[in-house]
């Protein structure tokens, strides 16, 4: 079985404040390990269920973030960012049985994660198709235009919820919530306790009930932060500007949609 793992940081046991998902920040260090826990941990469930190959893609910031030395012998990492427009999901094609996302957080709007975000900062919401939309939708939309399914999601309890909520069949696992500006977290142990029983749940089921129907079609609208990246953004062809901080983007084909969050998102 050849599976792909991507992950990421703000949906992580115990992390909190943007610093501690920051490269060159002391509090760093902890979140990375406790990233790298995590990661572990899938892998564990991975093997137990059969996996034979692991394709890993480090999706937080830099692509600089998870511990190499403990990872197992049939896994492979991708470091840093290659331009792609799949992103998070770089390398992703048709030759892989399923894919999971580990450490995921809820989407730009949110108050259920304090790190909550869709891509980056300057978006203060995203919608697809006139819903808000997380990081989770995009890459399991990206996994499902190569024909993929995304079995297995670990991350916030309201990322979780909503995972149940577009395909009631990819199992998830909630090691963090968020409270106002605080989270509730399991320990580390039994975060990746939880991790790996579910993934090895997820991959011992029926994969293809995982995998979803993509759209005939999509809008994308973007709400920015700052008016001045509405406006940047609705150069890129196809993009409206709609509104002093927002732009829409329309297609038949989501690897356009993807193709356009590359430049303007």
């Amino acid at each position: 079985m050849k599976i792909y793992l991507s992950a990421d940081i703000e949906g992580t046991a115990g992390i909190t404040t943007w610093n501690e998902a920051e490269l060159n920040d002391p509090d760093y260090q902890e979140h990375r390990e406790e990233m790298t826990r995590e990661v572990l941990a899938a892998c564990d469930g991975a093997i137990a269920a059969g996996a034979r190959d692991i394709l890993i893609k480090d999706a937080h910031d830099s692509g600089r973030n998870i511990l190499q030395k403990d990872l197992p012998e049939c896994a492979r990492l991708i470091r840093g960012w290659s331009g792609h427009p799949f992103s998070m999901v770089q390398e992703l094609d048709a030759t892989f049985d399923a894919a999971m996302l580990v450490g995921y957080h809820s989407k730009a709007g949110d108050e259920t994660n304090p790190l909550a975000h869709t891509l980056t900062l300057r978006v203060m919401r995203m919608y697809l198709n006139g819903a808000p939309v997380s990081e989770f939708v995009l890459q399991t939309y990206a996994a499902a235009y190569v024909g993929v399914p995304v079995v297995f999601v670990s991350g916030d309890k309201q990322l979780c919820a909503d995972v149940k909520a577009t395909n009631a069949n990819i199992v998830t696992a909630a090691v963090t919530e968020g409270r106002g500006p605080s989270t509730i977290s399991l320990s580390p142990k039994a975060a990746c306790a939880k991790i790996r029983q579910g993934v090895e749940k997820a991959l011992n089921g029926n994969l293809k009930k995982a995998l979803v129907k993509l759209p005939r079609r999509f809008t994308l609208e973007i709400e920015y932060s700052n008016p001045v990246n509405a406006y940047k953004a609705s150069w890129y062809p196809g993009a409206k500007h709609i509104g002093n901080r927002m732009i829409r983007f329309e297609t038949r084909d989501y690897f356009e949609v993807a193709r356009a969050l590359k430049f303007i998102a």
